[in-house]
């Protein structure tokens, strides 16, 4: 898999392009943030084909390009989980009202849940549902490649906010020790924001998970 990392907007997301090699046209994006340029200019450079779009959660931070990608590419099918697929719709939820700009988009075409698998472009992701961040929060892990994407639910020495509405520090916590703690030690983790790590320096050092 060839996984390349964008950071979008003010609040620094990672958005992650994912193709099956180096040379495969068709690609999979995930949290495409606010501020489209820089990941529309390397798709269109690299005349890849944006196929699929899997949100890992419903805040205006990771969702903030849905819009501008529909428009540049209309077939895209767009993911996120069941629970969190209002929030495209909803300023308030998605957080875009308390930030200064309304944001809304159109609805995903495909909810997910637990034990999803989303296969498109050659890449091959399941859905792991680590609420606590938002209600419909997800990882995505690839066996195969010995990698996680985990959302905004476990950053390098850190773990995801839950004081925004929805949140649940339990749930958070759980989730982690139940579907990330348990994945191989050397599962790299690509996270919602920062540095990429692996499940056994988590395990090791994250203060949060002792």
């Amino acid at each position: 898999m060839k996984i390349d990392c964008f950071v979008l907007g003010a609040f620094e997301t990672n958005c992650y392009v994912l193709r099956s090699s180096e040379t495969a046209g068709d690609c999979l994006i995930i949290d495409p943030g606010d501020g489209a340029g820089r990941l529309l200019g390397f798709i269109k450079g690299h005349n890849l084909n944006p196929v699929a779009v899997i949100l890992t959660h419903g805040h205006i931070d990771h969702i903030g390009s849905v819009a501008e990608l529909r428009d540049s590419y209309p077939d895209i099918k767009v993911y996120v989980h069941g629970l969190d697929a209002g929030m495209l719709e909803n300023a308030h939820s998605n957080l875009s009202a308390m930030m200064g700009g309304a944001f809304s988009t159109v609805p995903a075409d495909f909810y997910l849940e637990d034990g999803s698998v989303v296969e498109q472009g050659g890449v091959k992701l399941t859905v792991l549902h680590t609420p606590g961040h938002t209600p419909g929060g997800i990882c995505l892990y690839s066996k195969d490649e010995g990698v996680v994407f985990t959302d905004d639910t476990l950053f390098a020495e850190s773990i995801g906010r839950t004081d925004f509405p929805g949140g649940s520090l339990k749930q958070l916590l759980k989730g982690i020790k139940e579907k990330l703690l348990t994945l191989p030690d050397d599962t790299i983790v690509h996270p919602g924001h920062g540095p990429s790590t692996t499940v056994g320096l988590e395990k090791a050092h994250n203060q949060f998970l002792q």
